[in-house]
């Protein structure tokens, strides 16, 4: 096997930004991710940002390049925030997440509150169950085999550890103690098989 160069390898300038290569960049970035407006926008400016260091590009002019795309792509269906919000919601679901930490993870992706309440609404009508925070934490607890879902010998011993991981997942208290006191694990997972997250 031969040995590998010491010579670092030199770093690939970053091309000048255009509005041709602004739409390329964010055509590519949506075939691969789901983004908000507001996400998409962070993206490109990083990218107008680098070119700017290296090519001496006025970033004001990247931004006005930016949100003319912005614009364009909303009108054209592309970007659609409250259908980002609501496919987010419905996925966070799944995999446990409490009402707090999904409207955190929307803001931060740059969605406006009337669509992360409507997106969480919207979800909580299709499910049509009452305890949906309840079994998004049973489903958290059984991710991460917290709680009854522990081997029984180690239940007792991870009672605290338990009920701060999902408090810091945002769930309340009750709820928390709800799922980590529960008897057995075969009733949390039929719970959670009944309610078709």
């Amino acid at each position: 096997m031969s040995e590998p160069s010491k010579t670092p390898r030199k770093r690939r300038q970053p091309r000048k930004v255009t509005q041709q290569s602004l739409h390329n960049a964010a055509l590519h970035y949506l075939e691969r991710y789901a983004s908000s407006a507001d996400n998409l926008r962070r993206v490109l400016m990083r990218r107008v940002r680098r070119s700017a260091l290296v090519h001496d590009t006025d970033p004001e002019e990247g931004a006005r390049l930016i949100d003319e795309l912005v614009t364009r792509f909303e009108a054209a269906g592309l970007l659609d925030d409250r259908a980002y919000a609501a496919a987010r919601v419905t996925s966070l679901r799944r995999r446990g997440a409490s009402s707090r930490a999904i409207a955190m993870g929307l803001r931060q992706k740059g969605v406006a509150a009337p669509d992360i309440a409507a997106a969480l609404a919207e979800h909580e009508a299709e499910v049509e169950n009452e305890d949906l925070e309840f079994i998004a934490a049973c489903r958290l607890a059984q991710r991460r085999r917290l709680g009854p879902f522990r081997p029984p010998d180690k239940v007792g011993d991870f009672r605290q550890r338990d009920l701060a991981a999902l408090a810091r997942a945002g769930f309340a208290y009750d709820i928390a103690r709800r799922v980590i006191d529960h008897d057995t694990a075969a009733d949390l997972a039929e719970l959670i098989a009944k309610a078709n997250l």
